[in-house]
Formats: C-alpha cells, structure tokens, sequence
C-alpha cells in the first residue's frame, strides 16, 4: 500500500494555500531587506498608551529566513503552524514547530525561519523599541541545517480536518467541493458495492445516498510522507436511503495525496463495524 502511495502541511507553495496556515490574514509580502525568500507580514495588534507590546503574524514560505538580529526589548514567538528553525548566537539550531513558544531574550543575537521543506507561521510580541540587525545568514549556512523530521502532528491535524469538512460537504451536498477534493481515478467502496468519482457525486447530488450526519467517535492518521497520509474514521453514519433514515457503525478508511498545493482524495472505503469496534492507535 505504502508504494501504491507516492510521496500535506507540511510546506505551503502558494499565497492561497498560506493562507490556511494564517490565523489572521497575511497582510503584505515584505521587501527582502533583512530577510531571504518569500515572508509576509500582518500588525495583529499596535502598542498603544495603555498596551506597551506590538503583536505582528509572520508568515514565512518554505526556505524564508531573517538575518541576525535581536530585539532590545526582548520577544516572544508564539508558534501557530508549520515548522521553523531559531538560533542564538554561539548555540545550537533548535527546531520550532506549531504550539511552542520561542523566548527571544533582550538584547540576544538570534535568527529564526522556515526549514527548506515547511512553512511556518508565528505571532511575533515584542516592545516598541526598533530591532537592530546586525550579521547576515548566508544561504550556504542556512542550507547546511540538517532538515527536522517530518511533523506529522501539523500534517495530521490538517488531514483531520479535511476531512471533518468533507463529512459536512457529503451532509449538505456540496459536489463542487466534493468534486474538487475527489481524484479523478478515485473509488468509493460501499456496502452495496464500489464505483468512481462521477458515480459517487451523482448519488450525492441527486440524494439517493444523503450523507445526513456522520457522528465521528475516534480518529487515527497514518503519514507516510509529506504527500501521503491514509486516515481512519470510527463514525456512526445517519443516511437517508429509499425514504428512511438508517444509521450504522462504519470504520471509514480514507487515502490522501497531494497534488501540487491540493490534497486529493484517493478513496473512501467503508468497512461494517461493531458498535465496540476500535481502531488502534
């Protein structure tokens, strides 16, 4: 199964798909001045009378990094998405990734990033004092970083909720979405048998099948790389069927591969379950 899938966020290659990445919106592509690749700017919040900090989103692309440099009145980065790397003069590279928060000490020299492979994407709170910049990072330094493993928890989290939005698609019927998320060549393994993309949209729109709730008990997601990861769903499904609401227990496998900036999904199985089945984790 594993060859059968070739080698999802983690790094973002367009300004749409950044944007997932974004809490706030991106604001605007900032100058390379102090800075090499691509990193866009937000002012979440400005220090005001009362608020003595400045709060900005960074966004930086896969291969972004700022040159050294450090912040008089010292800086935290709260870690939102992706994963980056920082370093204070004279220490080691530390890998930063989503959920950490990286204390840039006062007057501390320091760079930090996006690793050549993954965007990252933090909330930058700092005073009002200017940051001073002071060496470059060349790129041959940057590029001799050994590369973090993958983090399956970003990639997992986005999977789970791809699919989360999928089941609310299926319940409301929405087959541009579905049609969009769906591979060409995808299938559809069902009770009453398997068939493809086109079929599996056309049952969806007319509601000969009406997806109505897929209550979600339990999920578990396999990565095997970066483009592929296979995710299994505990669910009881309500479907509406020949003028009857049913409802059964399924463990749902779903694949998924990206394509260029898009996760496609490859196929949807559902296998009859007990109502005390579990998945392992």
């Amino acid at each position: 199964m594993r060859a059968l899938l070739t080698g999802l966020f983690i790094g973002m290659l367009s300004i749409s798909s950044f944007a997932q990445e974004a809490i706030f919106p991106m604001g605007a592509k900032a100058k390379n001045v102090h800075h090499t690749g691509d990193i866009w700017l937000t002012h979440v919040v400005d220090a005001d009378e009362t608020f003595k900090h400045n709060v900005a989103q960074a966004v930086s692309a896969p291969g972004a990094f700022l040159n050294w440099h450090l912040h008089p009145d010292g800086q935290q980065l709260l870690i939102t998405n992706g994963v980056g790397f920082y370093q204070e003069k004279g220490k080691e590279v530390q890998v930063m990734r989503a959920g950490d928060v990286i204390k840039c000490l006062p007057n501390v020299e320091h760079w930090h990033g996006a690793t050549p492979k993954s965007a990252v994407t933090y909330l930058a709170i700092g005073g009002s004092t200017p940051t001073k910049w002071t060496d470059e990072l060349s790129v041959e330094d940057y590029n001799k970083i050994p590369l973090p493993e993958i983090n399956n928890s970003s990639l997992e989290n986005e999977i789970k909720e791809l699919s989360k939005a999928k089941w609310k698609w299926m319940a409301e019927k929405d087959v541009d979405k579905l049609a969009n998320l769906f591979h060409d060549k995808s299938r559809f393994v069902h009770m009453s048998g398997s068939w493809k993309k086109d079929r599996e949209l056309e049952i969806i729109e007319t509601g000969s099948i009406w997806y109505k709730n897929a209550d979600v008990h339990d999920v578990v997601v396999e990565t095997f790389d970066d483009n592929t990861v296979v995710l299994w769903n505990r669910i009881t499904l309500t479907a509406h069927v020949r003028g009857n609401d049913v409802s059964n227990e399924f463990t749902v496998t779903e694949f998924y591969k990206k394509e260029g900036d898009d996760w496609k999904l490859l196929d949807l199985t559902f296998s009859s379950v007990r109502d005390t089945h579990e998945i392992a984790h």
